[in-house]
């Protein structure tokens, strides 16, 4: 591991690297159903089976097999097509579209807020997510997540790893790749990042995974930090 780099921006994935939205997911799903008549659901595994298509969605679009659409839209389409598979087909559009909008309040990891604060005091703090913006707006309200500014996939029309994604916010910001830290807990994204020029910090979230997943559960490349929360990554970069 290298020396702690010197940066000026940091920019965050946001799925699972600064909120919980497995556990989020799973407790929303529970909260909806009652009161409701409607079949036993594993709600977490039914989060794993949304989550599940978010990647191959992505990539009808990556690949220019369909125009740029936003997160939103993709997370419709994919609660659309695992309903059934709950029992839930007969819920009506607009019970869909409720269950859609578990995606706008993710509750962040127990040191999110409190580290991203400390960071902010000397460095700028970017969302680079796939999530569009309303998205990640929103969350940023429900979860207290201190943003400078919300960057990503809708901004560019690109979705990561993309490297447009990452190149389109460093040059929004007007900074150069290697003055840029992208913080995540997936081995993939820093890696396409890093090709990019970008420093990259990688933050375990064991917690993120269903039981017996068993990647990214460990850095696989020679990250600039490796940390366990985002406090150690205040501390590691002198916030």
């Amino acid at each position: 591991m290298t020396a702690v780099p010197a940066v000026e921006a940091l920019l965050f994935d946001v799925f699972g690297t600064v909120v919980d939205w497995r556990g989020s997911i799973a407790r929303l799903g529970a909260a909806f159903a009652e009161g409701r008549d409607l079949p036993p659901v594993d709600w977490a595994a039914f989060a794993d089976a949304w989550r599940a298509r978010y990647q191959p969605a992505m990539a009808e679009v990556r690949e220019g097999r369909r125009p740029f659409v936003r997160l939103d839209v993709l997370h419709r389409e994919n609660l659309d097509a695992i309903l059934a598979d709950f029992g839930l087909e007969s819920l009506s559009a607009a019970e869909r579209d409720e269950l859609n909008l578990f995606w706008h309040r993710l509750d962040p990891w127990p040191d999110s807020v409190a580290g991203m604060t400390r960071l902010k005091r000397r460095l700028i703090l970017a969302a680079q997510s796939n999530g569009n913006i309303g998205l990640i707006v929103d969350m940023a309200k429900y979860g207290g997540l201190p943003w400078d500014v919300v960057l990503g996939a809708e901004v560019v029309g690109a979705y990561k790893p993309r490297p447009e994604a990452y190149l389109g916010a460093c040059e929004r910001l007007g900074r150069a790749p290697g003055r840029c830290l992208m913080v995540a807990a997936h081995n993939d994204d820093l890696a396409a990042a890093a090709d990019c020029g970008l420093r990259t910090a990688f933050v375990r979230r064991p917690e993120e995974k269903a039981p017996g997943e068993t990647y990214d559960l460990v850095p696989t490349g020679d990250w600039d930090l490796v940390v366990d929360s985002l406090d150690e990554l205040a501390d590691r970069l002198g916030c």
